[in-house]
């Protein structure tokens, strides 16, 4: 598979996701790290982009809360180029309502090569990364050749599909 680059600028647009039995770690970790947070643009779902603007005294783009879409409208932003960096404090064992969506996520992020921290740990390894704060070159694949990929089972589907209308 082939790969282009694509550049990301200093200002990092990162999203912010936290189930809630892990909000207040995100809320902590988020606080100590406010400063530099200041410097990126920041995206969260509902709930967590709420108590993320109280607590900081930043602006926050807030989306849907997780259950309602929200985790969907990152993944979307991911799949359009709108997102650099995710940090999503989740709660592993906790069931989660929306798991299907939490999961499609966290695929959409390594589909497009998005750097994503799950727990304090990583996000202090990788938000304190020189490369947080200088241009960085991600390399993303090249998806064309999949989206024109010739499917040649249409052509069954599509007339066992038109047979079953006409009866």
């Amino acid at each position: 598979m082939e790969h282009e680059t694509l550049t990301l600028g200093p200002r990092k647009r990162i999203a912010l996701i936290a189930h809630d039995h892990k909000k207040q770690h995100l809320i902590e970790w988020a606080k100590y790290n406010r400063d530099a947070l200041a410097q990126h643009t920041l995206l969260a779902t509902g709930t967590t982009g709420k108590l993320m603007e109280q607590v900081l005294g930043i602006p926050v783009v807030k989306l849907q809360s997780g259950p309602l879409g929200g985790d969907q409208q990152i993944g979307a932003k991911i799949a359009e180029g709108e997102i650099d960096f995710v940090i999503f404090f989740w709660d592993p064992l906790e069931p989660q309502p929306h798991d299907p969506d939490v999961k499609a996520l966290l695929r959409l992020a390594v589909v497009w090569n998005i750097p994503i921290a799950c727990n304090r740990s990583s996000a202090d390894f990788m938000f304190s990364s020189q490369l947080m704060n200088e241009p960085y070159q991600r390399i993303l694949p090249d998806y064309q050749t999949y989206r024109e990929r010739i499917i040649s089972e249409v052509e069954p589907v599509a007339e066992a599909a038109a047979s079953a209308q006409s009866e």
